[in-house]
């Protein structure tokens, strides 16, 4: 009895830190959802034209001058959606696959998957561009090369999978691998491509947000709310594979087809959301770490909270982009890269202390 009762105490308090955790968690995920919201604002209200917070009520009202309401709902909106889908769904993806290789470095840039997809829209550009209507989409030729140069990359590292059981080293350098062998295919192109079309793939490699339109921004949300619901549904089973092949095997975790499905998944959402915005490097790395440091690596808080925070990185990221040399307003994809480099050097030098 004595030993039943001395055990009460480690239980409550075991029990008593689990629920302080989780309302870290909760809270995190409130407060970046609260700064994603703010960044919103911001996003309609500022660029190379201030809007006052009035006027954009108003112009969201379809209200005031002609000019002001094209401008909030034809430019600043969506391109504020499409920052938000295209960094949560990145965000998310780079959280899959950093779990499914259980890899700190893991991403679908790391991958090469956004290189392949450069090389794609390239080769489109290079032949001539030229629009094609496929159901409720009017998808651009660079959109459907980007889209079948990031299926290849994928396609050759499921191969990888699933035929020779690679291990999560061996996939990181098979992406260092596909990463460079595009981007000779991508630099062979443009060296002979005229100066029209190298301008063109240059600028689509830096990534805009601005390119999306309200159709492309649809399809955009289904296929993250569908990597987003997938990913947090199986969150537990991506909990166990964390402990391990072995561990999770014991409890039923069938670990090679979640590992297949986790990678084809995330994939998908990188291909999409490249194939409509561009390149958008260090996304997918940046957020899910950023989360990992503040509240650990809980699947079910930490798929949600990557795509808030992906989210809210994009924005921000955007909007300093159109006001830091205003009225030019600078591609995203620029200060995405400059604010994923520092922390990729840090993840080499700090990163598993925390992972």
């Amino acid at each position: 009895m004595s030993t039943d009762r001395s055990s009460e105490p480690a239980a409550h308090s075991s029990f008593q830190a689990h629920r302080e955790a989780t309302r870290r968690k909760v809270a995190f995920l409130a407060g970046t959802t609260a700064l994603l919201a703010v960044l919103w604002v911001a996003g309609v209200a500022v660029g190379s034209v201030t809007y006052p917070l009035a006027d954009v009520v108003t112009a969201l009202a379809q209200r005031g001058p002609e000019t002001q309401q094209l401008a909030v709902w034809h430019v600043r909106i969506p391109r504020v959606l499409a920052a938000t889908i295209a960094g949560g769904g990145l965000a998310v993806a780079g959280a899959a696959m950093q779990s499914v290789l259980r890899n700190p470095l893991g991403a679908p840039y790391t991958l090469g998957i956004s290189h392949a997809a450069a090389f794609g829209a390239a080769i489109t550009i290079a032949v001539g561009t030229a629009g094609l209507e496929g159901g409720i989409v009017m998808l651009s030729m660079q959109t459907i090369g980007a889209f079948v140069g990031a299926m290849t990359a994928t396609v050759a590292i499921l191969l990888l999978v699933t035929y020779r059981e690679a291990t999560p080293e061996t996939l990181i350098l098979t992406g260092v691998a596909i990463g460079s062998l595009f981007s000779a295919g991508l630099a062979t192109i443009q060296y002979f491509a005229t100066d029209a079309q190298v301008a063109e793939i240059v600028y689509w490699t830096f990534g805009d947000v601005s390119r999306a339109s309200w159709d492309e921004i649809g399809l955009m949300l289904v296929v993250f709310l569908f990597g987003l619901g997938y990913f947090v549904r199986n969150g537990w089973n991506y909990d166990v594979l964390d402990a391990g092949t072995e561990t999770a095997q014991s409890l039923g975790v069938d670990v090679s087809s979640l590992r297949i499905r986790g990678m084809a998944i995330a994939s998908l959402l990188t291909a999409v959301m490249i194939s409509f915005v561009g390149i958008i490097g260090f996304v997918g790395l940046v957020a899910p770490h950023l989360v990992r440091m503040t509240i650990g690596g809980t699947e079910r808080f930490l798929l949600p909270a990557s795509a808030v925070v992906g989210a809210a990185l994009l924005v921000a990221a955007d909007v300093f982009a159109r006001t830091i040399i205003s009225p030019v307003v600078l591609p995203v994809g620029i200060v995405t890269s400059f604010l994923g480099a520092p922390l990729f050097l840090y993840l080499t030098v700090k990163g598993r202390e925390y992972w």
